[in-house]
């Protein structure tokens, strides 16, 4: 981290202002002296070895003009080395090449024979790429003042051949001035990108932060499974609701896990987290973690699949929601709801007998006995709506299966003494009933509980169907399964009805909200106690269907094979 120090701003009165250390002195850029002493000090370097070379050879110029200038050159050098140019306005630095053109020119003069004004190059590269346009025409001025003096020293006319080193000059200097534009253009461009990309780092880490804040502050769990299977990102909430699931020593076959009915030991390659890890997505898995009579937890788990821009595998995320409240809460009240239930199912059954009864008598007048008639029918209704809770609520997911009694059946006859049932309230709302596709289907199932499905389901699209609507029904049989069909051209059912239809006391949204939003509940509880399974097809405004598909013979050792 950056260290700060204080002053006070004498210029301004108020507290005192923070000041970055990188403003200090010792942080100030320095790039000018470093430039002004390694341009001298490569000159100096250059006419320090002439001047060696000079004083032990012979030497056919001015000896003392010649070490006029070279002394001038080391006094530049000591300058270059010595003065604090950053201190200095921008301007005084370009006297030491403009002091060193004139110590050449003074060896040149000592010298005219001799290659010694090749060392202009170093004063006017210096001046032209590093004092931009202004540098660049003070080149041109200094090349004008140098054939000047070589036109003057020179005892004969002026060839192509001495005119050739100030054009070489002059060459030399807008080449650096051009490749030092060229590189002061990358600089910038590259202190921008600089720029940009520490602040997209900025905002990165501080949007990292603030997910990171809104995960921990959640109360479910999110774990981030990265393609190889380790474990990229955690919340808080995950390492308190995923404490369960994973033990010290890693060990998942100790884990007392069970399903969502609570009782059904979960193997240890089947638990959520083993599965995400595996490659599999799933929704809303129920688990409970702890075995009784200690306390318990139940978790929702979802997991899902996350790609990368390619299309490729990148991981998983599993979230997991503490579910054990709402659960509790739904156990009390089906206990309360049946407890309930119970309470009414005998009075009920009590009024209906003494009904029977008042009816049986002859004596009985007749406008009497059709309100009897209307209250048996009613108390009949309650009773078995009585009845649709207590079988719901139960604490059994599978309550019906107490009391079947499966056997061989065929499914057709039953289809169509359920649909003649149902003819006369079909007719009423001029809804046609089709049972051409009713086919001979051999069923292992409880007669009573497969007509109970077949009407519910017959009844629902009578009630949810258009007026002078239709509705098919079909039975077929193929292997070891059997397969009931009930279609109708009613509504439709909404994505999000489809999801919880078969949830008990749910009843789908429309004009026709009807019923306790159980029967299709009991219905599927029915079929899967027998060992088969519902399903729905439904698109809003075309209509909906239900198939359900039965063994078609008894199980062998208890189990169905599928063809």
């Amino acid at each position: 981290m950056v260290s700060v120090t204080q002053y006070v701003n004498p210029s301004t009165q108020g507290p005192p202002r923070v000041r970055p250390t990188w403003l200090r002195a010792e942080f100030v850029d320095r790039t000018r002296e470093r430039a002004a002493a390694l341009n001298q000090l490569l000159l100096g370097s250059v006419v320090f070895v002439l001047g060696v070379l000079i004083a032990v050879g012979p030497f056919t110029g001015d000896l003392v003009l010649f070490f006029v200038g070279v002394v001038l050159i080391f006094v530049l050098t000591a300058a270059a080395l010595v003065v604090p140019w950053n201190r200095l306005a921008f301007g005084w630095l370009a006297l030491l090449p403009a002091m060193d053109i004139i110590a050449i020119t003074l060896m040149q003069i000592a010298a005219p024979n001799s290659a010694l004004g090749l060392l202009w190059i170093f004063p006017t590269t210096w001046l032209a790429s590093g004092f931009g346009l202004l540098g660049l025409f003070a080149v041109i001025v200094a090349n004008a003042g140098i054939i000047s003096v070589l036109i003057a020293v020179s005892a004969q006319q002026v060839t192509y051949s001495e005119l050739l080193l100030p054009l070489v000059l002059l060459a030399a200097a807008a080449t650096s001035h051009l490749n030092a534009r060229r590189s002061e253009a990358q600089r910038s461009l590259l202190a921008k990108q600089a720029q940009l990309l520490r602040r997209v780092l900025e905002r990165t880490r501080r949007q990292e932060q603030e997910v990171t804040e809104v995960l921990d502050a959640v109360d479910f769990g999110v774990i981030r499974i990265a393609a190889d299977g380790q474990v990229a990102v955690t919340n808080e909430a995950h390492g308190r609701l995923q404490q369960a699931i994973r033990t010290e020593n890693d060990s998942t076959d100790d884990i007392p896990a069970f399903r969502d009915d609570g009782v059904t030991r979960l193997p240890g390659e089947e638990l959520p987290f083993e599965r995400a890890l595996r490659g599999e997505s799933f929704e809303e898995e129920v688990v409970w973690f702890g075995a009784e009579p200690g306390p318990r937890q139940a978790l929702s788990i979802t997991a899902r699949r996350v790609t990368d821009p390619s299309g490729d595998d990148a991981g998983a995320v599993v979230v997991s929601r503490d579910i054990t409240a709402e659960l509790s809460a739904l156990r009390a009240r089906d206990e309360l709801v049946a407890s309930v239930s119970h309470e009414l199912r005998t009075p009920l059954t009590s009024i209906l007998g003494y009904l029977d009864l008042a009816i049986e008598d002859p004596e009985l007048p007749e406008r009497v006995r059709e309100s009897l008639d209307i209250a048996e029918r009613n108390a009949e209704r309650l009773l078995k709506i009585v009845a649709d809770i207590l079988a719901a609520s139960s604490s059994s997911s599978l309550s019906a299966e107490l009391s079947l009694t499966p056997q061989n059946v065929d499914a057709g006859e039953i289809v169509r003494a359920a649909v003649d049932g149902q003819r006369p309230r079909a007719e009423s709302r001029g809804i046609t009933l089709d049972i051409s596709g009713v086919e001979t289907a051999p069923m292992w199932a409880d007669p009573l509980r497969l007509r109970q499905v077949i009407d519910n389901l017959v009844a629902n699209a009578i009630a949810y169907n258009r007026d002078n609507g239709s509705i098919f029904v079909g039975a077929t049989t193929k292997g070891a399964w059997s397969w009931i069909l009930v279609r109708d051209t009613g509504l439709g059912i909404s994505e999000d009805d489809r999801a919880r239809l078969f949830h008990r006391f749910y009843r789908a949204g429309g004009p026709r909200r009807t019923g306790t939003g159980l029967g299709l509940a009991i219905t599927r509880d029915m079929v899967r106690a027998q060992g088969g399974e519902i399903g729905l097809h439904s698109s809003l405004g075309v209509g909906s269907t239900f198939v359900v598909k039965l063994p078609a013979r008894a199980p062998d050792g208890g189990r169905t094979h599928e063809s």
